[in-house]
């Protein structure tokens, strides 16, 4: 049996970037899908803590929270940095990611016609940080932290790729972000899943906003 379960809505949403670094360190486990339908009859939500999807399970281990579940599989997997000083940033970077995430879902669930031209013109400002970041790590040519990927690169890669969807020349005044997601997104098994159908034809969000 694979050692990961992953229970989620048939959509990407934060289920993608747990996906992508699933793929990329070559890992199995077993996805169950839960439909909105099932999901809206309130039993299974009721069951949950927290009463939200992802729900994570590592053997006897069971999680919830996308952040955590994402930091967990750095942990285990040897994504976490190399000592207490790299773990620090990379929370630092992930926790941008999460602030940003959270932004992009509000736009998209409760003020997307209104709010997206807002949201687009804001957005220089909003990844600015990830570009400083990147130019500091060998002068923007490697990962974002040291010289191999992390957990938190796949959460930015998945970030970035969702504001390109929203804003598609959104990356075009940052030389650094642009040439890291060009660069990760062609990491041979990223590559694969990114065009494959698996990815191509599942929504990003539940509501299709995008």
């Amino acid at each position: 049996m694979p050692p990961y379960t992953i229970i989620y809505f048939p959509v990407l949403g934060c289920y993608k970037a747990m996906h992508m670094l699933l793929v990329d360190q070559d890992q199995s486990w077993k996805e169950e899908v839960v439909t909105m339908e099932t999901w809206m009859k309130g039993s299974l939500k009721a069951s949950y803590l927290y009463g939200q999807l992802p729900k994570f399970q590592d053997r006897d281990v069971t999680l919830y929270q996308s952040s955590a579940i994402l930091q967990h599989l750095g942990h285990s997997l040897g994504l976490y940095g190399k000592d207490h000083q790299e773990a620090a940033l990379l929370d630092v970077v992930n926790d941008g990611v999460k602030d940003l995430r959270g932004k992009c879902a509000l736009l998209i669930y409760t003020n997307y016609e209104a709010g997206k031209e807002e949201y687009v013109k804001a957005l220089p400002g909003y990844l600015k940080p990830f570009e400083t970041l990147l130019s500091q790590n060998e002068g923007g040519q490697a990962f974002i932290m040291g010289n191999q990927i992390f957990f938190a690169d796949y959460n930015l890669l998945d970030l970035l790729l969702i504001q390109q969807v929203l804003a598609t020349r959104c990356l075009d005044s940052f030389s650094l972000l642009s040439v890291y997601v060009a660069c990760l997104s062609t990491r041979p098994m990223l590559k694969v899943f990114l065009a494959s159908p698996e990815h191509m034809n599942r929504p990003i969000n539940g509501n299709g906003k995008q």
